[in-house]
């Protein structure tokens, strides 16, 4: 562990090599062929980068979660009742295309063979933007994944209602092919142990909620936090060979929102990609996204090629 800023700030930070210590006896439950249906457009997981970086993150995890239970089972003998099944939620936070998705559903993965949460769920925030019909009107649909594009209430609502053990709850489901909400679809969350919540600004507060009097904050519903992080140069790059990739794949589909971009050339596509990284995306990710950065109790900074480098953990 390195001492250059432990007396600074509120951050423990680890080197990858002192991470991976931290694993103690965890054992590996992914193989191989489980990292294929992992890992993201353009990613290459390896089980190094899992036995190094994540299954020690799963170990802290499930003491984290275990010792939220004890609360839980303190509480209830204090009240002389029980409040039911309360899920553990972790949220991770980070910019378009640094890797959430796959961070997620490596914990996912992960933490669902630990015995005692058998159950996980992963739920990303794109099912709570609100439809393009209504950003169109808004006049914000070229903000969409900024703050202002999310029904912020809807997602504190089922954040609430999830700590308040309700049961069947149901989230909007999003295509990313039509790039928009698919009217009629839900994705059903139904007594999980464990609820992922994944996004660009889940450590962000949200609005108002009318009538009670009070300011509720989507992070005051997580358990636990990460974000996932790279220099935005790195970043940028990511992001210019996912858009190549997706031109080449899911692009090609008529019934893509992005078809038009199918037939552009490389150097086109390129130009394409980079101008709606810095027109949208660097000031989305400079002006809402990286202020939360130290918010996160975890912190994982990658370097290139998606290799985790550096953790900072937060002390209390």
């Amino acid at each position: 562990m390195s001492g250059r800023e432990e007396d600074r700030t509120p951050f423990l930070t680890f080197s990858r090599s002192e991470w991976c210590r931290l694993r103690a006896a965890t054992p590996l439950t992914l193989s191989s062929d489980d990292l294929v249906h992992l890992q993201g457009l353009n990613e290459r997981l390896s089980l190094d980068e899992i036995e190094d970086v994540y299954l020690p993150l799963s170990r802290l995890l499930d003491l984290d979660i275990a010792a939220v239970h004890e609360l839980q089972r303190a509480r209830e003998i204090f009240l002389g009742s029980s409040t039911g099944r309360v899920p553990f939620v972790i949220g991770i936070a980070g910019s378009v295309a640094v890797g959430k998705s796959t961070t997620a559903r490596i914990l996912q993965a992960l933490l669902a063979r630990w015995p005692n949460h058998p159950r996980v769920d992963l739920v990303a925030t794109d099912g709570f933007l609100h439809p393009n019909s209504v950003l169109t009107g808004r006049g914000i649909l070229h903000r969409k994944g900024f703050p202002e594009s999310y029904d912020q209430q809807g997602l504190v609502r089922f954040l609430s209602d999830l700590k308040s053990a309700r049961t069947g709850l149901c989230v909007p489901a999003y295509s990313h092919l039509r790039y928009d909400i698919v009217p009629g679809e839900w994705q059903l969350v139904q007594n999980p142990d464990i609820v992922i919540v994944e996004g660009l600004n889940i450590l962000q507060g949200g609005r108002r909620v009318r009538g009670s009097g009070q300011r509720l904050l989507v992070p005051d519903f997580l358990d636990f936090t990460l974000f996932v992080d790279a220099e935005e140069e790195i970043i940028r790059q990511w992001y210019v060979e996912r858009f190549l990739t997706l031109r080449d794949t899911a692009f090609l589909n008529p019934q893509s929102y992005f078809h038009r971009y199918a037939e552009l050339s490389d150097a086109a596509a390129v130009k394409m990609a980079e101008t709606l990284w810095s027109e949208i995306n660097s000031v989305n990710l400079r002006e809402n996204i990286a202020p939360t950065r130290d918010r996160a109790q975890l912190v994982l900074r990658k370097g290139r090629g998606h290799r985790v480098q550096e953790l900072k953990l937060r002390k209390v």
